[in-house]
């Protein structure tokens, strides 16, 4: 049977004007995680290339802010978990940066780990490569969770080889398949990227699998039919005039799949 249902709102889609507010609200209208996408100034998702600047629009110093207005977890992958989308193409540069700024789950981009390099802090330039291996290590090292995620153009296939290794801190205790273009929004749905949700749930009974674009109480049947059990959903929560009945909607669909299983 699947992980249970982990619902998961984008603050991206928040009041930036009372965001601390709007996540502690959020918590308290069922959500168990709040997702943080963090994405720099130049960064071209897209092709996730390295056309960027040192900085990035939504970053550590907001989330050391909002930290403060939701109780850490008290245990792993627990309610109140910051779960931070690092859209950005150095992942490792920023791990030590996030760590203290309150993020308990650091999912970085397969895309970006085989082509980044090992520089641990945002000033360093370096030319040792990483890889995602490496990357998952080094974010358990650092009291973290680590999450992994693919965009529709990546094939679910270049997971296999990391899930399976034979190494428990190289493992990641996520799998994020994007079911938009990253960096994007306004995006519709792409049902298309969830048969790649269906295989890794068919290979991986027990891993905590997110999607993230285009979910709400239209479409996570569908997510949750494929065996998603993390769903971020952005403005289909935010922008509700009754969250709380998103939420228990979206847990709903996936908990039902989930008991359909047994």
């Amino acid at each position: 049977m699947a992980p249970p249902a982990i619902i998961a709102p984008s603050i991206l889609s928040a009041d930036f004007a009372a965001l601390g507010a709007a996540c502690s609200d959020t918590i308290d209208n069922g959500a168990d995680w709040l997702h943080v996408d963090i994405q720099p100034y130049a960064l071209d998702m897209h092709a996730l290339t390295k056309r960027q600047v040192p900085n990035i629009t939504f970053g550590a110093p907001v989330v050391t802010k909002i930290r403060p207005h939701v109780q850490r977890p008290k245990a792993a992958r627990g309610k109140g978990t910051f779960d931070c989308h690092m859209m950005i193409a150095e992942p490792k540069k920023w791990v030590k940066e996030f760590q203290k700024a309150g993020c308990d789950l650091y999912c970085f981009h397969y895309e970006a780990a085989i082509t980044s390099t090992a520089a641990e802090n945002p000033e360093d330039h370096i030319e040792t490569k990483t890889s995602p291996k490496e990357m998952i290590q080094y974010i358990h090292k650092s009291g973290m969770l680590a999450g992994i995620a693919i965009k529709p153009e990546t094939s679910v296939d270049v997971l296999w080889e990391i899930l399976e290794s034979p190494k428990k801190e190289e493992v990641p205790d996520m799998v994020l398949v994007m079911t938009v273009h990253p960096g994007f929004g306004g995006q519709k749905f792409m049902a298309s990227e969830l048969p790649k949700v269906k295989e890794l749930r068919e290979k991986y009974p027990d891993l905590n699998i997110e999607v993230d674009g285009g979910l709400g109480e239209g479409t996570i049947d569908q997510a949750a039919d494929a065996g998603a059990n993390v769903i971020v959903a952005g403005s289909a929560v935010f922008g509700a005039k009754d969250p709380a009945g998103v939420i228990k909607v979206l847990r709903e669909s996936v908990e039902k799949r989930r008991q359909s299983s047994l």
